[in-house]
């Protein structure tokens, strides 16, 4: 979605895009604007990231999203750590997207994806909590009549040691923020960190545990309805007639009211009796025109890109063609790796209240700004008449960023029903069906061998759907989607491969089905790894080496790749004969700035696969919480196997086929094998910790099953083959 939005109050047009990115614009630097300038004079406010209360609590204010993630922490962590505050009186809030415009995007960028959350806004997060500290310094030595050099802020006091005199942070926090903000506050160096960088509980555990905890599809208002949709289950079909009459009377029902050209949605005084009103309704639609598209006819689509003449260059060095072309001994094989649905265990929900002067949104989003944006949009009105509340996600995984279909529903039955509060909450066959899919591709692979073994040339060719062309078109390049090559580039500080090739061609041949792409967590690193790690494999067996010796004589250049690799052989005892029955796979890629690996050690009997063990290793520059990202580690390895065990989205007569967990199977807790984290920070670079290694948790599974059986299995999920 794309709209101009006027902004009034400061007189230019903003260009909004429903992207990663949210909102085009800059943003100040958020220290630097004065607390009195923004009216704080009622409000302790330090500056816009630091709220002091008179009882000393410190409230951290959080521009990203919290969905289980640990975001909201880590950030509270970072202000916290330059702040010199006491961590036990900390608590955090969301500052609102129409607040964030209105103050000139003070708190930055709201989207929460990509491994993004810390990794791009750490260091203005940090200054603005030594701007804040300097400031309470300023304003206890300005009232002691001391020079400020010699006052010291720690574990939320101000001390002068020479008087003997201190004062809290809550006490000096009103006239802290009448202090003009110092510029060039030096940040710590992290070595000397005391609440960063630490394995703090997260600050949101007790509100879930106890239930106060309040997500979008828990939240209730006074006389507010609820409402469920149905959208055309075909891809580019619409509504083509509906009888509301045949279901108006039923328990309940309040309205029945079409949504654009797409849905149709029941509201009444509960979410129950509108989907039974619902279930009821007679629907007919307008199937559109791709009735006929198939999982099929998608593969065959994709098998003819994997040869065609048409496609774009990634990376490239020497000559891969010629040298394969007089190649004595070459490998080929193909993979392939289906479509995947985010599933979030919260499906997609939001509660919208219109009227003609005003929308508001209360919902779960991944960016705040883009779901601003398209309740502008759907509502008609300015921005600045507009307001969105976040709430804690119950899951993201990419779905609630880039696409905000859910809000735009909710402020479109909202605005037929003005002055009321209506919930939308859809089914859990609603979120199946429309969803915005990991994106299904293809992989042809061909290595050249010498005599010795040595990889002598590669071609990669990728043949598959691009999510950018889709989704953020303006994010292209002459054509070609950059993010089709995640893990697989030469250079760059977001994911390069690990491996150096002489003659090395890797491209991408764009196809593109009518089957709406989305980020799904990992996005294209996930394939990425299962096709250049399963493949490296083959090749280790065609030489007759060993996985990890093939690899290592590749790698030699690129030192931090290498470490995590040998960071997970040494620890699963790769040298060493495993158990009887035991069989070890390893892999390794480089994805969202952190270099990652893992090693499996799984066992097949009677054709039955049983996962023991999975260490994992990662390398994200700097660590925020060490605690925090072994559990994220091991979320990464329950998304990562469930799709290489389970998930599958197919199409059947233009439509996807699953709909609910019967049919598209996650992990459970029985399939889940023991996972070992090992974090190794290097420095120099702030990497992401959410996605990569999900990356790696496929590719390490199957070359273990390959070891176990000496089969190669190519294509997932794993649930459609017979490893007997």
């Amino acid at each position: 979605m794309n709209a101009i939005i006027s902004i009034s109050r400061r007189s230019f047009i903003v260009g909004v895009a429903s992207t990663a990115g949210g909102l085009s614009l800059g943003f100040n630097v958020p220290f630097l604007e004065p607390a009195h300038a923004q009216g704080a004079e009622t409000v302790p406010e330090i500056n816009a990231w630091v709220v002091i209360r008179p009882d000393d609590t410190v409230v951290i204010r959080i521009a990203r999203s919290e969905m289980g993630q640990g975001t909201l922490t880590g950030l509270a962590q970072l202000v916290a750590e330059e702040l010199n505050c006491d961590w036990s009186k900390v608590t955090t809030e969301y500052p609102s997207p129409a607040e964030n415009l209105a103050r000139d995007r003070v708190w930055g960028n709201f989207s929460t994806g990509g491994s993004r959350g810390i990794r791009e806004s750490h260091e203005y997060v940090r200054l603005g909590g030594a701007t804040a500290r300097e400031m309470l310094i300023a304003a206890a030595a300005a009232e002691w009549g001391v020079p400020a050099s010699e006052c010291v802020a720690s574990m939320g006091m101000v001390t002068h040691a020479a008087s003997d005199r201190a004062a809290s942070y809550g006490q000096l926090a009103a006239a802290a923020a009448r202090i003009t903000p110092p510029a060039n506050v030096p940040l710590k160096d992290p070595k000397d960190w005391t609440i960063a960088g630490k394995p703090l509980p997260r600050l949101d555990t007790a509100d879930k545990l106890n239930g106060s905890q309040v997500y979008g599809i828990d939240l209730k208002l006074p006389g507010m309805l609820n409402a469920v949709i149905r959208a055309c289950p075909y891809f580019g079909g619409k509504v083509a007639g509906f009888d509301a009459a045949a279901v108006a009377s039923m328990p309940g029902v309040r309205n029945v009211v079409q949504v654009d050209e797409t849905a149709v949605a029941v509201v009444a005084d509960t979410w129950w009796q509108a989907k039974t009103a619902l279930d009821a309704l007679p629907v007919t639609w307008d199937e559109g025109p791709n009735r006929d598209v198939t999982s099929a006819s998608i593969a065959a689509m994709l098998a003819e890109g994997l040869d065609a003449t048409d496609a774009f260059i990634g990376a490239e060095a020497g000559d891969a063609r010629a040298v394969l072309a007089s190649a004595t001994r070459t490998v080929t094989a193909t993979y392939a790796f289906p479509y995947q649905n985010h599933a979030t265990m919260e499906p997609m929900n939001a509660t919208a209240l219109y009227t003609p002067e005003r929308c508001e949104v209360w919902v779960p989003t991944q960016n705040g700004e883009a779901s601003l944006a398209a309740a502008a949009e759907a509502a008609g009105l300015p921005v600045q008449q507009c307001e969105v509340h976040k709430i804690h996600l119950g899951g993201g995984f990419g779905r609630r960023g880039n696409f905000q279909d859910y809000v735009r529903q909710a402020v479109g039955i909202a605005r037929q029903m003005p002055g009321t509060p209506v919930k939308l909450i859809w089914s859990r066959e609603e979120d199946m069906l429309h969803g915005a899919y990991h994106p299904t591709t293809q992989c042809k692979l061909t290595g050249a061998l010498d005599a010795d073994g040595n990889l002598t040339a590669l071609h990669m060719r990728i043949s598959g759907q691009s999510i950018l062309a889709a989704v953020r078109p303006e994010g292209m390049q002459g054509g070609m989607d950059p993010v089709v090559f995640q893990g697989l580039v030469l250079t760059g500080a977001e994911g390069t491969l690990a491996y150096g090739v002489d003659n090395l061609l890797i491209d991408h041949a764009m196809r593109n089905p009518p089957i709406p792409p989305g980020f799904w967590r990992g996005v294209n690193l996930n394939q990425n790894a299962v096709y250049v790690e399963c493949f490296m494999d083959e090749l280790a067996h065609e030489a007759g080496q060993d996985p990890l010796a093939f690899r290592r004589k590749l790698m030699a250049n690129h030192p931090k790749h290498l470490a995590v690799l040998e960071a997970v052989a040494e620890r699963i005892g790769w040298d060493t004969p495993p158990a009887a029955g035991i069989h070890r796979g390893l892999a390794q890629i480089m994805g969202f700035g952190s270099y990652v690996a893992a090693a499996a050690e799984v066992s097949v009997t009677d054709g039955q696969l049983t996962i023991h063990r999975i260490v994992a290793a990662t390398d994200p520059g700097h660590m925020v919480n060490p605690a925090q990202i072994e559990r994220q580690v091991e979320g990464s390895f329950v998304y990562g196997l469930s799709a290489c065990l389970y998930g599958e989205c197919t199409v059947n007569g233009g439509r996807m086929e699953q709909e609910n967990f019967d049919s598209y199977e996650v992990v459970r807790m029985a399939d889940m094998p023991a996972v070992e984290t090992i974090i190794m920070p290097s420095g120099g670079f702030w990497g992401g910790v959410g996605e990569p290694t999900i990356a790696v948790a496929a590719p390490a599974v199957l070359n273990a099953i390959f070891a176990a059986t000496g089969k190669r299995i190519r294509t997932l999920p794993l649930k459609n083959h017979d490893l007997a």
